[in-house]
């Protein structure tokens, strides 16, 4: 396909947009909403152009119109600048304190709102939802109301129980307006930095995060593996240590649903890794709202992120400003669509895996235990039953957790326990435990697996 930008004959891909063969040839055409990993949307019109066909001139979005044979484009004509510095003067209106738009509105001249100024920070450009829905596949924000009162938001302006605090709409927001939401969960690199330095002590590993102490126990209480997350959970209530914990149980047809509950027998009928991913959200302020203020909350690494990013936003302090938080963070690889796996397990092994006594992923193999029998199948033959969403985490080990417990690095009838904080210490101290020492160099292998590949799948969503 061949067409004229700025003068300069182009060739390129018929499926190619304007503005992918501007790119390709060095011209350069401004743009907020476009990411080269979306679909394009065409919102912020800061790439608008002047094609002529036939004789005809009109204006386009560049991200969006497709080349055509002999189209000719020009990028940067004086009616084509100043419709851009329209659109720049109404978004420097709207948004006069994000640097970001400061910055534009100073590319082309203008130095002070003609308009009467706002005080948002989101410009509207749907790069967050738009991330969320067709990268992450999570579709926990989107655009919300109409007119002057549209925004973006989770439903109905309450707190997100699909947000997996991934990060990836701050990775591709303009402005500061996501990281500025109190209803989802945008964490980035520097933020969990920054919990780590306030809530954990211990040394830093790059793979394992924050330690002080990484060992295998077996617990009096058997579990899944060693029992330690139930027996911590059973004592603390015991002692008084917290008065609710926010546990999984199972669900026919769904894999499973978080509860809080304030007894070591419920406790106890909770055991058993569930490999669903569960909002924790809905019982832990269901508990708070009902007066608990010392909850232990178990949860994969994304559920144990949401709390942190509560805690971080000040949301919790505000609300529940004697509220005490335990964090027990379980190692995860990846969490599955219940539904899905249900599916793919009877046809693949014949077997309904709800009437499992026991599952549980050991050696790369998912492995169900029916009454005496054990069925498996290699974990990578279950791709397409993947969560959406867990490509993009890189945390095996939760952790911003108080303490992690997951079966990598232990023998068979043992967890290995990561402890990191005092919190975790406190709950910890005077449990009976049979010790040994866990393999840590399994963990960071199983850790560094986890971590690079997400790596490969966040690129696409940072920009060039």
């Amino acid at each position: 396909m061949r067409l004229w930008i700025d003068d300069h004959q182009i060739e390129t891909d018929g499926a190619a947009t304007i503005l992918e063969a501007a790119l390709s040839a060095g011209i350069h055409i401004p743009t907020l909403c476009h990411h080269p990993a979306l679909e394009p949307f065409g919102s912020c019109r800061l790439c608008t152009v002047e094609i002529e066909k036939e004789g005809k001139k009109r204006f386009v979005t560049a991200c969006n119109y497709p080349v055509e044979e002999g189209l000719v484009v020009r990028t940067a004509t004086p009616a084509v600048l100043n419709l851009r510095r329209m659109v720049v003067e109404l978004l420097f209106a709207r948004c006069s304190k994000e640097e970001s738009i400061q910055k534009l509105a100073g590319e082309y001249g203008i130095r002070e709102p003609r308009f009467l100024p706002e005080a948002e920070r989101c410009i509207l450009c749907g790069l967050c939802c738009r991330v969320c829905a067709e990268l992450v596949g999570v579709f926990a924000i989107n655009f919300q109301n109409r007119g002057t009162e549209r925004d973006v938001d989770a439903p109905y302006g309450e707190l997100s129980e699909d947000c997996i605090a991934c990060g990836a709409c701050s990775m591709v927001c303009p402005t500061s307006a996501i990281s500025e939401q109190k209803n989802i969960f945008p964490l980035t690199a520097d933020d969990c930095l920054r919990i780590e330095e306030e809530h954990l002590k211990g040394e830093r590993d790059e793979l394992l995060g924050v330690c002080s102490e990484i060992f295998s126990a077996r617990a009096e209480i058997r579990g899944q593996d060693g029992g330690v997350a139930t027996s911590l959970l059973s004592r603390a209530l015991k002692e008084d240590l917290i008065d609710s914990a926010v546990v999984a149980y199972e669900r026919a047809g769904f894999g499973g649903r978080a509860v809080a509950v304030d007894d070591i027998d419920a406790v106890v009928r909770a055991k058993g890794t569930k490999y669903v991913r569960l909002s924790v959200l809905p019982p832990l302020l269901e508990a708070l709202g009902e007066g608990k203020r010392r909850i232990a909350v178990v949860g994969t690494p994304c559920q144990i992120r949401v709390v942190r990013r509560l805690e971080q936003s000040g949301y919790l302090e505000d609300r529940y400003p004697d509220a005490e938080i335990f964090l027990l963070g379980l190692f995860c690889f990846e969490s599955f669509d219940y539904r899905r796996l249900r599916d793919h397990m009877n046809e693949l092994l014949g077997i309904d895996i709800e009437d499992a006594n026991k599952v549980q992923i050991a050696k790369g193999r998912f492995i169900a235990t029916l009454g005496e029998e054990e069925y498996s199948c290699r974990v990578r033959e279950l791709e397409d039953d993947i969560r959406e969403g867990c490509r993009l985490c890189g945390d095996l080990v939760s952790r911003l957790a108080d303490i992690s417990i997951g079966s990598v690095g232990s023998p068979e009838g043992y967890s290995t326990v990561i402890v990191r904080s005092k919190k975790g210490e406190e709950l910890l101290h005077g449990l009976q435990l049979a010790r040994k020492e866990a393999k840590r160099e399994d963990i960071v292998k199983l850790a560094r697996i986890k971590r690079e590949s997400a790596d490969i799948n966040l690129q696409r969503v940072k920009l060039p």
